[in-house]
This record gives structure tokens, C-alpha cells and sequence, in this order.
């Protein structure tokens, strides 16, 4: 290799494809079940070669293999808290849809979730695969290349380390922000629901004969997912935009 590259070199190069295909592996989008392993561990090489000139500078080998598998997961730890904390914050879309599934009646309807290869809410999925969908359209994915970029200025090549205690809070605040969201998102339906079932019950008590599951079960799902179809737009700008606020936190630039 002397006659390409140095051995330091093609040591900053392994550690960069070490934390680079870490978080590929979880990025949405390109991170998915449903995508071929090859197309992500070309990306993720595409992506080596072109932050090695970057990041790989002033980076010397270690003495001892040791220090060596230390750098290696190290690398592979931060590529994967980054790119955990990339996905988690689409479990809000998840979260709304399980509710809006409950709420409507239609939470037994699983379909197959191709992001997570095991069933799931039919809205739920729907919704999962809305996001991936406004990630791509929007160039939210972009910012999926700012954060591999803006990951080496915060924790450079040449340190040793890793903050678990940061990052076990961070993982923390993600999910209670993106279960919070979730909720928010899902609003909408829930006050209808709350609403419909206080009437419901109401006519119940008035007319005992009345045979008010019949009746007011089709009309939750219909008003609930026709209000849910109206509310449909709100839902993606919302995320999309505190999506957004997250992902600059991560690319530098809020």
C-alpha cells in the first residue's frame, strides 16, 4: 500500500469507514431493511473517500493493537449514536399513527412495515414511510451529510473517548421530544375521539335499546380518518420542521 497511500493514511481511512458505516447503517432512508446492504456499504465508501482528505489529517498509528480496536470502537460508537439519534426521532410519526389506530377503532389492521420488517399499524407504517418520503423531497438528506462532516469537529480522529453519559441523555430527550411530538401530531383525532364518545355514551344512557356500538363505531372511523386525511398536511410540515431544527443541531448549524 506504501505505493498509494501511507499506513497512516490507510488508518484514518479505516476509521472514517468505521464510524461512516455505522451511521449509514441507521441514517433513514438509505439505512432501511428494504435497501440492498451493497447500495449502503457503497455509499458508505463513497462517503470515506471523500471526508478522508478532511478529517484524516494529523492522524498517526497507534503502537499497539490494542489502541487500535480501542480507535475502531470508538468510531463505530459514535457512528452509531449519531445515526440512533437520527431515527429515533421517527418514532413520532409512529407514535401518531398508533394512536390515530386506536382512536379510530382500526388498531388490529397490521400491515407489513418494510422500514422494520415486522408488522405494524397500518397508519403507523403509513405515516413511517410519509417521513421518508418528506426527508427525500424536502433534501433533508443533506443534512444527513453535514452531520458525517460536522461529527469530526466534535469528536476528531486524534482524541480518545466516548461522552455515554452525553449521549445517554441526548438518547433520553430524543424519545421523550419525539413521543411528546407524536401526541401533538395526533391531537386532532384524539379531541375527536374524546368528544364522540362522550356523545356516544350519552345517547346510550338516554336510549338503552339503542344499539349504539353499531352505529357509532363506523362513524369513528370514518370521521376519524377523514379528519385525520384533513390534518394530514399539518402532520408532515410540523415534523418536517422540527426535524429540521434537529438535524442542524447535528450539521452545525444551529
Amino acid at each position: 500500500m506504501e505505493h498509494y497511500a501511507t499506513a497512516a493514511q490507510v488508518y484514518a481511512a479505516g476509521l472514517i469507514f468505521a464510524r461512516v458505516g455505522a451511521l449509514v447503517m441507521l441514517i433513514p432512508g438509505i439505512g432501511e431493511q428494504s435497501v440492498p446492504p451493497r447500495i449502503r456499504l457503497a455509499f458508505a465508501l463513497l462517503m470515506c473517500l471523500v471526508l478522508a482528505p478532511l478529517a484524516a489529517q494529523h492522524v498517526f498509528v497507534p503502537s499497539s493493537m490494542g489502541d487500535v480496536g480501542a480507535a475502531v470502537i470508538r468510531e463505530v460508537l459514535i457512528g452509531l449514536t449519531i445515526g440512533m439519534m437520527l431515527r429515533l426521532f421517527l418514532a413520532a410519526l409512529s407514535t401518531a399513527g398508533e394512536v390515530v389506530s386506536i382512536q379510530t377503532t382500526l388498531g388490529f389492521a397490521q400491515t407489513a412495515n418494510p422500514m422494520l420488517g415486522q408488522p405494524n399499524a397500518t397508519l403507523s407504517t403509513f405515516l413511517s414511510l410519509i417521513g421518508i418520503l418528506l426527508i427525500m423531497t424536502t433534501d433533508l438528506h443533506h443534512l444527513f451529510i453535514a452531520a458525517m462532516v460536522n461529527s469530526y469537529n466534535l469528536f476528531p480522529l486524534d482524541k480518545t473517548g466516548v461522552p455515554v453519559g452525553d449521549a445517554g441523555t441526548l438518547a433520553v430527550r430524543t424519545v421523550a421530544s419525539s413521543f411528546a411530538l407524536g401526541i401533538q401530531l395526533s391531537a386532532p383525532v384524539i379531541v375527536f375521539s374524546l368528544i364522540f364518545n362522550l356523545a356516544a355514551g350519552l345517547v346510550g344512557r338516554v336510549m338503552p335499546q339503542f344499539q349504539i356500538y353499531f352505529v357509532s363505531s363506523p362513524l369513528a372511523v370514518i370521521f376519524g380518518l377523514s379528519l385525520f386525511a384533513l390534518s394530514l398536511g399539518v402532520i408532515g410540515m410540523v415534523w418536517v420542521n422540527r426535524y429540521r431544527e434537529m438535524l442542524d443541531v447535528f450539521a452545525g448549524g444551529g
